[in-house]
């Protein structure tokens, strides 16, 4: 009798066949993503975008805690962020007066509409200049509050050619804690280290959460996360060119705090007085270095100022009161030491204005902002010659 089960000639063949088909392909697998690692095409690849060819060109950069609902989302590529923003549609003209807005989630525009935030607010007064150039303002804003982050933006946004540039500040975003924590700069850990050696920046002692650009995190495997967001960012074109929605802005939310706790602390910091390096205004500096010529106008953005239990302690949720007037005290300081072009309208708005925090602001609140500010940029503009 024949034993069916044993295997002969034919059948090894076939295990060495695929076996040899495996092995290439693993080979194969391990070359292309060793090469793709090596050649770095990423951000090559982020530039291309559906966004101002078949879809309209975003009006803030892409941010989405609910994406489904906002037809956005949140990435790492800051090639990608761009090419998907308005400002990437086409080249400055000579008619334009190009300005440039960057900070936090108030300047982004949370809880607002893409075309009721301060940049669109901006556009709205439809400003020209005497010789000519009508302003553009352009929302490059960016949850969360981090002046390092800011300077990673702006130093994107300067291959842009702005003729302006508009940095509203408030105190949250100086702590040294707060810099290297935002995500974006843990996911571009090598763009964050050419800027700090480019313009001597010292973004303070090395934070743990810092994360390591490794050899394997940049091949296909490694970055199969942020191909995957690149392709879905240009789905959700359809959406935002379909309906104009880039953020899902709920029926009610909890209102900002008025009745506050007794305590006196910001950030473990007991007061009465700063430190000399309790504070990232160096960070402030570096962005004057970052801009070169073109003028930066500093803003201590509104807030909300509490009149309910320990408003006499406590601005706001954020603020110790001996904080943020210490703050402001060192910031006025340094703008008049250095000749910065500052505003202070940090009560530039009615409390009624403000929405979910301290600083995000109604539609209204923002075009009281936004009309406090045109003037300077009408005094400054008036005083730059067209290249």
């Amino acid at each position: 009798m024949v034993d069916k089960s044993s295997s002969g000639p034919g059948d090894q063949k076939n295990v060495r066949f695929y076996a040899d088909v495996l092995l290439r392909t693993l080979v194969l697998l391990i070359v292309c993503n060793l090469l793709y690692a090596a050649l770095t095409p990423g951000p090559q690849l982020a530039r291309i975008s559906a966004y101002n060819s078949l879809f309209p060109g975003r009006l803030r950069l892409p941010y989405g805690e609910n994406p489904e609902r906002d037809y956005n989302m949140s990435l790492s590529s800051l090639e990608a962020m761009f090419a998907s923003h308005e400002i990437s549609g086409k080249p400055k003209s000579s008619s334009e007066f190009r300005v440039i807005l960057i900070g936090d989630s108030s300047i982004w525009g949370f809880l607002l509409p893409p075309g009721k935030t301060l940049a669109a607010f901006i556009n709205e007064a439809e400003v020209v200049l005497p010789d000519g150039r009508a302003v553009h303002a352009y929302n490059l804003g960016y949850p969360v509050m981090s002046l390092a982050k800011d300077l990673l933006i702006l130093n994107e946004a300067m291959a842009y050619e702005p003729d302006l540039i508009i940095w509203p500040i408030t105190l949250e975003s100086f702590p040294e804690d707060k810099q290297l924590s935002h995500p974006l700069l843990q996911q571009n850990p090598a763009k964050v280290q050419a800027l700090s050696d480019k313009y001597s920046i010292d973004f303070g002692v090395s934070s743990p959460e810092q994360v390591e650009a490794a050899l394997w995190n940049d091949s296909i495997i490694g970055s199969r996360r942020s191909l995957a967001d690149l392709l879905r960012l240009q789905l959700y074109g359809v959406m935002w060119a379909a309906t104009g929605i880039d953020h899902a802005i709920p029926g009610s939310y909890t209102p900002r705090q008025e009745d506050l706790p007794a305590d006196t602390t910001f950030h473990d910091l007991p007061g009465p007085n700063f430190a000399k390096n309790d504070l990232a205004f160096d960070l402030l500096s570096a962005g004057q270095r970052i801009a070169g010529q073109v003028p930066v106008i500093l803003v201590n953005e509104p807030m909300f100022i509490s009149q309910g239990m320990n408003s006499h302690i406590r601005y706001n949720f954020f603020y110790p009161r001996w904080a943020f007037d210490d703050y402001r005290r060192h910031l006025d300081s340094l703008s008049r030491e250095n000749g910065w072009n500052y505003l202070d309208l940090w009560d530039a708005v009615e409390n009624h204005q403000f929405t979910n925090s301290a600083i995000h602001m109604t539609p209204e609140g923002t075009r009281q902002f936004a009309y406090s500010l045109i003037e300077s940029i009408v005094e400054i503009a008036s005083s730059t010659k067209p290249d």
